[in-house]
C-alpha cells in the first residue's frame, strides 16, 4: 500500500506539500528528504506520514532520503510549530532554523575537553539556597527543602538568578545542573557569545566528562550533525551552546539554563526571528523542565516579570571568597586628545608593577571609525550601507561592518582635491597602538574579530591571558561578559557614551548594563578591583547611576519612563521592514502595506487598548548591502491580536518583484 508524505520546505511558504514515497523505502517522520520542486530538486523536512491520498491530485515521487534515522522528533515537530506561529513563518523556516544542514556526521568531535580545569569550592549560604530552590523538585537528589513559593509563584518552575558580577552563579548552575542530570533528566545550557562557550564546556566536562556536547554557530554543518546525533541517542546529557542550542534534540529535558539573559544576541537576526529566552520558556512548559535565567543586570521584561510574580527571584549579593566589588570612578574627557587618559595610562602602569592585568573595553573595531577631508568635510563612506567606513590600519583598508565593502583610503579629496585628509575617531586597534607607545614594556594583545577570527585563536589569546603572559587586553564585547580572570585589577571602559547616541529606546539601557558587566571583570579573587569608566557625558543618567551602583534607582527611573512611552514591557511589538534595491519601489510599498495595515485594523475588547502602527519611516541606517530600507512599528498591550492584525495583512498583501518583506516579532533592535 502506497504512503504519502508531508513535506515543508525552508521557504515562505505557509503550506506544506504532498509527495509519494518511494518504493518500499518506509521515510519516517523527522527525516529530510530531497524532493522536486517546479523545475528544482529541494531538500525538505517530512512532516507527516499517512496511507491516505489527497483527492484529485497528481503526486511526484521523492527523490531520496537524506538521513538514515530521523533527526527530529514529535516533540520538536511540536516545538517547531509554536516557533513558526509565534514568529510567523513557516514551518520549513522555523525547521532548518533548528536542524543542523550538515549531509554527513563526521569522524572528529575537534572539541579540546581538557584545557582548564573547574575551580571547586564550597557553596556560601546564599549559593546553597538557590540550588535547594532549583532542585527541590527532584526530591532525594536534592538537599533540604527549598523555601515555600510565593503566592504568586511562577508557572513551570521558572526563576531567575540575580546576582552581582563574580558572585558565583556559574557554581550554582553547575551544581543544579549535577542534581539535575544524576535524576537521570537532560540539561541545556545557552550561552549568548561564542566566545563563552569554551570556558563553560571547561568547567562542564570536569564533571560530565564525555557526556557533553557542544552547539554553536563556529562548528561546521557535519560537526553540528554529530552533536545533535550523539544527543538524539542519548550519548550526551548535558548540551552547551549559544542561542540555536535551545533546540537540542535532548531526551527527558529536565533544565534549561540562561546566562547573561539580558543579551540581545539570544535574539535571532534572520528568519525565524526568535528569541532563545521566548523559546526556552515555551519548551519548558511544553516538557515540564526548570528554567533558570541569570544576569547582574536583568533585562527590564525580566524584571518586570519578577514583580509580577512570573519568575521566582534567587539573589547572590556577594562575592566569595577574597573577591570584592571595584572601586568605579568616571574620567571627564572633554579636552582629552586621545583614547586614553594620563589617569588611565597610571593606573595601567601601576596594575602591571603589582604583577596584576588590566582589561580595556571599547566597543568598536577597527582603527578609526571614519576617514574625511579636513577641508571640506566629505566622508567616506560604504557604496552599498548609510554608514562610514572603517580604517583598518594593520591592513590598509577602509571597511564596512555591516556588507563588508572594501576600499582604498583616499589620498586626495574627490570633492575639493584637498589634501589634507585623515581619519576621525578611535577604534580597538589605535587604542593597541597608542598603549603600546605610551608603555612600550607591556605585553598588550587585542581580542575583538578582527584578531580572532576563528575559535582556536580566541582560545589561544584567553589562555595565554589566564597564564599571566599578557599585561593588557583590549577588546570589544568579547571582554565585557562571562569571563573570569583572577589577576585582573583594572578595567577601562574607553569610551561609555558610544551606545547612547543610536535612536533605539533600549540604549540607555544596553549602556548600563555594559558598564556594570565590563567593571565585573575587576576584583574577583583580591579585594582591590579599580574601574576607570571614561566618558564625555558624566551627567547622563545611565552612566552616572551605573557608576554609583544605583542599579534599583536606574531601573526605576527605567521602567517609568517606558511605562509612560507605551514600550515594552508595557507593550508588545511588531516591526514590519520592507527593503529593495530600488528606493521609490521600496517607498511605494512601505505605504502601501500602512494604508491596509490601517484598513485592517480591527477594533478589539473595550478591556484593551487599541493597536497602534507607527510609522512608515525610513530605517535609523537606511540603506545596507544596496537595499533601501524603511520600516513601521505595530504596538499594543497583548501579542495576540497584534499577531491576528500583522497575519491577515501579509497575507494577503501583494509584495512587488524586487521587494522583500522582513517581519521581527518583539524586536530588540529599531535600527
Amino acid at each position: 500500500m502506497p504512503r504519502y508524505l508531508e513535506v515543508a520546505f525552508n521557504l515562505p511558504l505557509r503550506q506544506h506539500f504532498t509527495y509519494l514515497d518511494l518504493a518500499d523505502a518506509g521515510t519516517e517522520l523527522g527525516v529530510r528528504v530531497v524532493a522536486p520542486f517546479g523545475r528544482r530538486r529541494v531538500t525538505g523536512f517530512v512532516v507527516g506520514v499517512s496511507r491516505r491520498a489527497p483527492p484529485d491530485v497528481e503526486l511526484r515521487a521523492i527523490g531520496r532520503r537524506v538521513d538514515a534515522q530521523p533527526v527530529f522528533d514529535s516533540a520538536l515537530l511540536k516545538l517547531a510549530r509554536w516557533v513558526a506561529d509565534t514568529y510567523l513563518c513557516s514551518l520549513g523556516e522555523a525547521l532548518a532554523a533548528m536542524i543542523p544542514g550538515g549531509r554527513r556526521e563526521t569522524l572528529s568531535e575537534d572539541f579540546d575537553l581538557d584545557a582548564e580545569r573547574w575551580r571547586t569550592y564550597e557553596l556560601t549560604a546564599e549559593q546553597s539556597r538557590a540550588v535547594a530552590a532549583l532542585t527541590g523538585h527532584l526530591g532525594a537528589a536534592a538537599p533540604a527543602a527549598p523555601e515555600p513559593q510565593p503566592a504568586a509563584a511562577a508557572r513551570g518552575r521558572r526563576f531567575y538568578l540575580r546576582g552581582v558580577t563574580g558572585s558565583g552563579k556559574t557554581a550554582v548552575f553547575l551544581e543544579t545542573a549535577r542534581r539535575t542530570v544524576a535524576a537521570g533528566l537532560g540539561v541545556i545550557y545557552l550561552v549568548p557569545e561564542i566566545s563563552l562557550t569554551h570556558q563553560v564546556v571547561d568547567q562542564f566536562s570536569d564533571v560530565f566528562g564525555p557526556r557533553v556536547a557542544v552547539i554553536h554557530s563556529a562548528l561546521t554543518p557535519s560537526q553540528r550533525l554529530r552533536q545533535w546525533t550523539r544527543i538524539r541517542s542519548g550519548a550526551a546529557s548535558v548540551v552547551i551552546g549559544a542561542r540555536s542550542a535551545v533546540f537540542a534534540p535532548l531526551r527527558n529535558l529536565g533544565l534549561i539554563v540562561l546566562d547573561e539573559e539580558h543579551e540581545s544576541s539570544y535574539k535571532a537576526s534572520a528568519t525565524p526571528r526568535y528569541h532563545a529566552r521566548q523559546v526556552a520558556m515555551h519548551r519548558c512548559l511544553q516538557e515540564d523542565a526548570t528554567l533558570v535565567m541569570g544576569s547582574a543586570t536583568p533585562s527590564l521584561e525580566a524584571l518586570h516579570n519578577m514583580a509580577r510574580g512570573r519568575l521566582r527571584r534567587l539573589d547572590l549579593t556577594r562575592r566569595p571568597g577574597r573577591g570584592r566589588m571595584p572601586a568605579i570612578d568616571v574620567v571627564e574627557m572633554k579636552g582629552q586628545p586621545g583614547p586614553l587618559s594620563a589617569r588611565l595610562v597610571e593606573e595601567i602602569r601601576a596594575a602591571a608593577a603589582a604583577r596584576r592585568q588590566s582589561i580595556l573595553f571599547l566597543n568598536r573595531r577597527g582603527f578609526a571609525y571614519f576617514f574625511h577631508c579636513r577641508s571640506c568635510g566629505f566622508e567616506m563612506r560604504c557604496v552599498h550601507c548609510s554608514v562610514s567606513l572603517t580604517y583598518h590600519k594593520a591592513t590598509g583598508v577602509m571597511l564596512c561592518h555591516y556588507c563588508g565593502y572594501r576600499a582604498a583610503p583616499m589620498r586626495l579629496c574627490p570633492e575639493c582635491s584637498s589634501l589634507d585628509v585623515g581619519y576621525s575617531g578611535y577604534g580597538t586597534q589605535r587604542v593597541e597602538e597608542e598603549l603600546a607607545a605610551a608603555l612600550p614594556g607591556l605585553r598588550v594583545r587585542r581580542l575583538d574579530t578582527d584578531a580572532a577570527r576563528n575559535r582556536r585563536a580566541l582560545r589561544t589569546v584567553l589562555e595565554q591571558f589566564r597564564e599571566g603572559a599578557v599585561d593588557v587586553l583590549v577588546g570589544t564585547q568579547m571582554v565585557a561578559k562571562g569571563l573570569d580572570f583572577p589577576a585582573v585589577r583594572l578595567v577601562g571602559i574607553i569610551n561609555a557614551d558610544t551606545g547612547l547616541h543610536v535612536p533605539d529606546f533600549r540604549a540607555a539601557e544596553r549602556t548600563f548594563n555594559l558598564i556594570v558587566q565590563v567593571s565585573g571583570r575587576a576584583g574577583r579573587a583580591l579585594p582591590d578591583g579599580r574601574v576607570l569608566v571614561q566618558t564625555y557625558l558624566a551627567d547622563q543618567y545611565a552612566i552616572r547611576l551605573a557608576v554609583e551602583g544605583r542599579a534599583e534607582e536606574f531601573y526605576r527611573r527605567e521602567i517609568e519612563l517606558r511605562r509612560e512611552l507605551r514600550f515594552p514591557p508595557f507593550a508588545r511589538l511588531i516591526r514590519i521592514v520592507i527593503r529593495s534595491r530600488n528606493r521609490n519601489r521600496a517607498h511605494a510599498t512601505a505605504g502601501r502595506l500602512a494604508e491596509q495595515l490601517q484598513r485592517n485594523r480591527r477594533p478589539p475588547p473595550a478591556a484593551r487598548a487599541e493597536g497602534e502602527l507607527l510609522g512608515p519611516v525610513e530605517c535609523a541606517i537606511e540603506r545596507i548591502a544596496g537595499s533601501y530600507r524603511y520600516h513601521m512599528l505595530l504596538r499594543h498591550t497583548t501579542l495576540g491580536p497584534l499577531h491576528a492584525w500583522v497575519r491577515r495583512t501579509c497575507r494577503a498583501f501583494q509584495v512587488p518583484a524586487g521587494v522583500h518583506l522582513e517581519v521581527d516579532v518583539d524586536p530588540t533592535s529599531v535600527l
